[in-house]
């Protein structure tokens, strides 16, 4: 309890040890040192007890010198430049690589920095360049996964990952205005829907985008629904496909249980559970529950739908 208090302190304030810059940058301790050492690339600053810290400003540094060295500089060439410099050469790179580990390197520097306006810009680039489906999938989502082992070690605050999550709402929600009332003749009604204590919405509301740019019609619940008013505002319906997902543990649910009430509540409906959560279900019993791990399996299986495909979903 006071290892993560203090963890919280600390990057409130915008200092970070030398294991944080490591976890964040991926620039290895000793590697660093010797960059500081030879070429002077940061100077760590010094604690009343002579502890070393780095700042926000050295992170953000850091980061983009991380960007810079992955892409090909030498870290003797970098060390010739500017700040400025060098924050110019990854934005670019960022615009117009086509790796994609640095567009990710980008997001984290613009989460660290809390830069609205850089993060807006780079989430447009890429859509622009990749297209919607292709960005989330191979930028933003593994984006969020490394924002999640961020996390986890205590390098970040939960107030980097609202402010990035917010972001990435925004867009699927701009995207979803541009699919309304869009529909294939054989449209299918889809259900989506998190469950109570399930805080992670991003996964289903991109779910939601991928079925309406497929000319389907979705019924998105969003948030915390609560199993008995979901049966009794919708139990008389059948929808074609009940969606949700889990992916924190959620020790006041029983897995087993949920899984079998929508099954039973729904029969006639296919149910499509997804989440880490969900992997170790008996699913023996209900033979209309489908696990699709990832959403690249999401997607196959929108495909495979005979009546999908019929409105484009280019982007």
């Amino acid at each position: 309890m006071f290892k993560d208090l203090t963890i919280h302190i600390k990057n409130t304030l915008g200092i970070f040890s030398i294991k944080d810059i490591e976890a964040i940058t991926g620039i290895k301790s000793h590697t660093l040192r010797i960059w500081e050492q030879r070429y002077g690339i940061v100077i760590p600053k010094r604690s009343d007890t002579n502890i070393r810290y780095y700042d926000d400003a050295d992170l953000k540094t850091l980061l983009n010198i991380s960007a810079l060295n992955d892409n090909g500089y030498k870290i003797s060439d970098i060390a010739k430049m500017t700040t400025h410099e060098i924050a110019e050469k990854v934005m670019h790179l960022g615009q117009h690589s086509t790796e994609y580990k640095i567009h990710i390197r980008s997001f984290i520097s613009a989460m660290m920095s809390f830069d609205e306006t850089g993060f807006h810009k780079l989430l447009n680039t890429y859509i622009l360049q990749y297209g919607m489906e292709h960005a989330f999938l191979q930028i933003v989502f593994p984006f969020l996964a490394e924002v999640g082992l961020l996390w986890q070690v205590g390098c970040i605050l939960p107030s980097h990952e609202h402010f990035v999550s917010n972001i990435i709402n925004q867009k699927i929600y701009v995207a979803l205005d541009g699919q309304v009332g869009k529909f294939n003749g054989d449209r299918k009604k889809f259900l989506l829907f998190l469950p109570e204590s399930e805080k992670h919405s991003i996964g289903l509301l991109f779910a939601n985008y991928l079925i309406r740019s497929r000319g389907h019609e979705v019924l998105y619940l969003g948030q915390e629904v609560p199993l008995v008013d979901l049966r009794d505002a919708f139990g008389k319906e059948s929808p074609n496909y009940l969606v949700t997902m889990m992916t924190a543990a959620q020790p006041d649910i029983n897995k087993q249980a949920f899984v079998e009430f929508l099954s039973t509540s729904w029969p006639n409906s296919e149910i499509i559970l997804t989440g880490a959560q969900f992997s170790d279900c008996n699913l023996d019993n209900c033979q209309n529950v489908k696990l699709i791990h990832t959403l690249q399996d999401f997607i196959l299986f929108l495909d495979s739908k005979s009546s999908l495909g019929l409105i484009s979903h280019v982007n």
